[in-house]
């Protein structure tokens, strides 16, 4: 007995000591002040955060609870300086929840470098909801090189409660409270804080021969940025040296001393370095630098231009590289400077100087514009500068971003004017535009039913006395999207918004009979809103009569792909249904069950930071077979709702030998996302690599084509009917 003590004592003591000389304080066990949380533990949002003795482990954990709060969401963070190096950073950590709905709940990793977010996942994703006891979660990112600060946190959106415990946060493998730190030495650029408060530029009103100049230095600003050495070793800090040289460029009208101080600014940049390894464009390149625009200017200007790019940057680079494996362009270094939330007349020209040469650059779909984006630069210098308020600038970007034609663009976060702008309110009915007319599909809350004589099914021809068709081509160029059918899913989410909390609307219903009648708004968190389709719940598959399998993909889990192959063996056919975004990731798990042999379904473009504009193809992948294939008929369900990793996984199941891909044109926007900070604190993205079929073919914009197209009509709508599972269904059971 006497030898069982003192082991357990040992133990008790080795636990403590471990826990007292650990760095960070990730299991909620130090607290030094018991009214305040564990230390070195913050809140952010507004729910109550707490640290509550319902722990996995140990004696805290903490703990979020929505209560009765608006605000939307809460997190329980720690702060760790980024002093480590690596390539992959993980998050495990322990959560419990408790009637969490209307959201989610999960882990928290973030990190932070240079003013802005290199890296983040909040597991929203996964939809983490209802109650759950304690299990371990994980998320894992690539570890930005830049990185500065780490955010360890637990969160906690919609309603409910979450208890989080024993997070371990490790790098390549490692604990990092066993990892040693390195020295972390700031750039040149990271160092330069002249103007973080303003540019103190002013640059209203500009007239045509300054918008000319302002075009040529935008273009010579985006050039040496990512081709220079020197700003490629980050000796730079290239914003605010734009706002150097501007106030004596702005001056001059003469278009030749233009030139001569452009000259002079590239020359002061240093003598370059012979470059030994840069590569001439590749002849096989799908897209090539267009360089046109340098052979068009005087002999001095084009000289210099032309010296930069023949001993451009090689390798590792301040402003730009690329995902690790997928091989997106990741934007590094790029302040948002949220805290300008109107940014002056600099600012502003920044914005879009930035923004214009990401795209020229790094978009790989820029040759797949209605327009030529050489003329938007130009174009966009007064819509910029003449903005007179924070949402006249913020709706010049969203009309910028929507040039590029691309559904991943927008402008993303809690932007108040925006909001402000399509309205705090929200109608009780969910509309969609069938045949060409804004019907009411569905309601948010099933007590709102029939609410204000609202019928599913009712077409809405007129909002506020206004027909629906003149808001729509009022409002389309604030709605980025690849394709028609996509840029009225968004706007029919917004078009019934307003800040009042009534709107008169015309309806016709089934008896085709017009009628004006009001409807009243409300708050978007006294609604269960959702953006496109409504969560689904239950088993994400089931057996349909007639013998006939059914995947839903948006709540599918990994644990039901082998179940799904096992069960469906003997089926006449599978409907998978992906008129959503897939809860998981299924094209190399689901995707080898229909096919009898490997076979090609997808190839990339990629960028090139070593030669920026420059884009060739990958190789093509494969779906591999994994045993015998499925011999049955696939249906798989597509429209609009049907977008990226979506688009992906219905070109991975279209290797199959026996598939129709049944219903209408997707969203057209595939390849992972790249996240771009622009002043103001606005945050957009584009699709990063460029997504084709084996030979060639386009996905972005076209979407994928169904075999066979069926739309929801008014008719089957007003019916409570699904026509293109019905069509599914029939394709099946005809076989």
């Amino acid at each position: 007995m006497k030898k069982f003590l003192f082991f357990l004592l040992a133990s008790i003591m080795i636990s403590c000591t471990a826990q007292e000389s650990s760095k960070y304080n990730l299991g909620f066990e130090t607290q030094k002040d018991p009214l305040q949380l564990a230390d070195g533990w913050i809140e952010w949002g507004k729910y109550e955060i707490s640290i509550d003795t319902l722990a996995h482990s140990g004696n805290y954990a903490g703990k979020i609870n929505s209560g009765e709060s608006e605000d939307g969401f809460g997190s329980i963070a720690y702060e760790i300086p980024a002093n480590y190096k690596g390539e992959r950073i993980e998050l495990k950590g322990y959560m419990k929840i408790k009637n969490v709905s209307d959201g989610f709940a999960g882990l928290l990793l973030r990190v932070d470098g240079n003013g802005s977010t290199l890296a983040f996942d909040n597991m929203q994703r996964r939809q983490i909801t209802g109650t759950k006891d304690w299990e371990q979660y994980s998320i894992t990112l690539n570890y930005p090189e830049d990185a500065q600060r780490i955010y360890v946190a637990g969160i906690l959106v919609g309603k409910g409660e979450a208890w989080f415990d024993d997070f371990v946060l490790s790098i390549d493998g490692k604990d990092v409270q066993m990892l040693k730190e390195v020295e972390y030495k700031p750039s040149k650029a990271e160092l330069d804080k002249e103007f973080i408060d303003a540019s103190r530029i002013e640059l209203t009103e500009p007239s045509p021969k300054q918008i000319e100049s302002l075009e040529l230095l935008g273009r010579v600003w985006g050039f040496l940025k990512y081709h220079h050495l020197e700003i490629a070793k980050g000796n730079y800090n290239w914003d605010f040296e734009l706002f150097r040289f501007l106030p004596a460029y702005i001056k001059t009208t003469d278009k030749n001393e233009s030139k001569r101080q452009l000259v002079d600014r590239i020359t002061s940049l240093g003598k370059l370095e012979d470059c030994t390894n840069c590569e001439p464009t590749n002849e096989s390149a799908f897209l090539k630098p267009d360089l046109e625009w340098i052979y068009q200017q005087e002999e001095d200007l084009k000289s210099a231009l032309l010296d930069v790019y023949k001993n451009r940057s090689q390798g590792k680079h301040y402003y730009i590289t690329k995902a690790a494996n997928v091989g997106n362009p990741e934007f590094k270094n790029e302040n948002s400077y949220y805290d300008m939330p109107y940014p002056d007349d600099g600012y502003r020209l920044l914005s879009l100087y930035r923004y214009w040469n990401m795209i020229n650059y790094f978009f790989p779909y820029r040759h797949l514009m209605d327009e030529n984006w050489n003329t938007k630069l130009a174009e966009y210098i007064p819509v910029f500068l003449n903005a007179k308020n924070e949402l006249e600038y913020e709706l010049a970007a969203l009309q910028l971003i929507a040039e590029i034609q691309d559904t991943h663009a927008n402008i993303y976060g809690d932007m108040e004017q925006l909001d402000a702008w399509k309205g705090i309110n929200y109608p009780p009915v969910h509309v969609r535009f069938i045949e060409n007319q804004l019907v009411v599909t569905d309601y948010y809350n099933e007590e709102f039913a029939n609410r204000d004589g609202l019928k599913v099914g009712d077409i809405i021809s007129e909002i506020q006395g206004k027909p629906v068709d003149e808001i729509v081509a009022e409002k389309t160029k604030y709605y980025p999207a690849s394709n028609v059918p996509t840029r009225l899913r968004n706007l029919s989410e917004d078009i019934l918004r307003s800040n009042n909390k009534e709107l008169d609307i015309t309806l016709i219903s089934k008896d085709r009979k017009p009628r004006t009648q009001s409807v009243t708004l409300y708050p978007k968190d006294s609604l269960e809103i959702f953006r496109w389709y409504k969560k689904s719940e239950g088993s994400s598959y089931k057996i349909l009569d007639g013998n006939i399998g059914y995947v839903n993909l948006q709540n599918i889990k990994e644990s039901d792909v082998s179940k799904i192959k096992e069960e469906f063996k003997g089926t006449k056919g599978i409907i998978v249904d992906i008129r959503n975004y897939p809860a998981i990731f299924v094209p190399f798990s689901l995707g080898p069950y229909f096919v009898s042999q490997s076979t090609p379904f997808v190839k990339f473009t990629q960028g090139n930071i070593d030669h920026p504009g420059e884009f060739t193809f990958t190789d093509t992948l494969e779906i591999p077979n994994d045993g015998e294939a499925y011999k049955g008929k696939l249906v798989v369900l597509v429209n609009e709702l049907t977008q990226s990793m979506a688009e992906y996984t219905t070109m991975a199941l279209k290797a199959g030998e026996n598939i129709t891909v049944l219903g209408s044109t997707t969203a057209g926007a595939d390849g992972n996302v790249s996240t771009i900070l622009l002043p103001g604190g606005l945050r957009t993205m584009i699709s990063g690599i460029g997504v084709y079929y084996p030979n060639g073919e386009e996905t972005q914009r076209v979407g994928i084509v169904p075999d066979v197209e069926v739309k929801p009509t008014i008719v089957g709508i007003r019916n409570g009917k699904d026509e293109v599972l019905e069509k599914a269904i029939q394709l099946i059971s005809e076989e």
